[in-house]
């Protein structure tokens, strides 16, 4: 698979509760340097928990 000039990239989000991958989103490598952190609905734990950047 040809990677092109895109610089985004799509990662995954893990609650840092239970520690499951639940959502997936881009980021922009050259622009954005830290890992993103959001704070999502987690459908396991039932609550509004930070979901981090995670390795694949």
């Amino acid at each position: 698979m040809a990677q092109g000039k895109f610089t985004e990239k799509v990662i995954n989000l893990r609650c840092a509760t239970c520690k499951r991958s639940n959502y997936t989103t881009r980021k922009n490598k050259k622009v954005v340097e830290r890992k993103i952190e959001f704070k999502k609905y987690c459908p396991w734990c039932r609550e509004h928990t930070a979901h981090k950047e995670s390795k694949k």
